[in-house]
């Protein structure tokens, strides 16, 4: 069994990521039917278990979520993948489960982009993102590499995280711009790409204000009480979920306006369907992906990170 470390995770190009989510997608795999996580309340906080499987492979994520963490220098998130492979179902790999997240959500986000976004990327296009944290820097990287970036606004409360992670991603050679939430009104008013990365309990923006060509990602919440967009976007956006299931269960962008009347159930697309062409998106106003998380997407990932670390260590796949 292979030990993957979050180095290793490190090295996968994230266009690989996101084409493994696409071919999954493609070759028939229903997020409708994935396995809804589980949460354990423990002593200190959370455990998320989250199973999957898919032809050959199967897998389960095993994440801890300590709210207490933070404060002592510790990751609120922690845990381990375990990939389990062939007929027999033997375990063929342990795999960083944090890195495996931080890889794996921008890579959904990136594909929704991918198919969300006018005239299919076009650029050069504008960037923001809302949060200083790894989903920011994940997120923010994938725009990166995969889209022509004329420039990255970034939003974030912690000033000094802001600054780090502002000059982490100036090193692209790309200018980036930065900002506190209540200065945010131009950030969002000119960017083609918005990615909403942060645990705010509430909406970060003024819907209206997003340009009627933009795409907006809301990835930070999996709450049905939490939300970072607001009903004016929801009422003029076409909303894209992982799965309808999934966003009913636990994404507040779609649950608190689905119970207002803003939006309705059949009004959804499902990721799947816009990738493989099921589903043509309403034209005329922004396109906005809700994401919260899902065990296919681990399992999708996971195995294509699998599969480059035995090539590159062993020499075959």
């Amino acid at each position: 069994m292979h030990l993957i470390s979050g180095d290793d995770v490190a090295e996968i190009p994230i266009r690989n990521a996101v084409d493994a989510l696409e071919t999954a997608l493609r070759g028939g795999l229903d997020p409708e039917q994935d396995t809804p996580r589980s949460r354990v309340t423990t002593q200190a906080g959370e455990l998320l278990v989250m199973p999957s499987t898919q032809g050959t492979f199967s897998g389960v994520k095993l994440l801890s979520s300590t709210p207490d963490n933070p404060r002592h220098g510790l990751p609120l998130i922690q845990g381990a993948f375990i990939l389990f492979e062939g007929p027999e179902q033997r375990a063929a790999a342990i795999i960083d489960g944090v890195a495996l997240t931080n890889l794996r959500t921008p890579a959904v986000s990136a594909l929704a982009v991918r198919h969300l976004l006018p005239g299919k990327g076009a650029g050069p296009l504008r960037l923001t993102v809302f949060g200083t944290g790894p989903q920011a820097r994940g997120h923010a990287e994938a725009m990166l590499a995969l889209h022509e970036i004329s420039e990255v606004s970034l939003v974030g409360r912690d000033s000094a995280r802001r600054d780090r992670l502002a000059a982490h991603l100036a090193d692209t050679g790309v200018p980036v711009r930065v900002s506190g939430p209540d200065a945010s009104a131009a950030a969002v008013a000119q960017a083609d790409i918005i990615c909403c990365c942060t645990s705010a309990p509430a909406p970060l923006f003024d819907g209206t204000l997003v340009k009627a060509d933009a795409v907006v990602v809301a990835i930070g919440s999996h709450s049905p009480r939490m939300r970072e967009v607001d009903d004016r976007l929801v009422n003029r956006a076409s909303v894209v979920v992982e799965s309808r299931a999934s966003a009913l269960r636990e994404a507040g962008d779609v649950v608190i306006p689905l119970a207002a009347g803003v939006v309705r159930e059949e009004d959804l697309y499902a990721l799947r369907d816009v990738v493989t062409g099921s589903a043509q998106l309403s034209t005329g106003g922004p396109r906005l992906f809700k994401g919260t998380g899902m065990p296919w997407q681990d399992l999708v990932v996971g195995a294509e990170i699998y599969r480059s670390y035995v090539t590159a260590h062993d020499g075959a796949p």
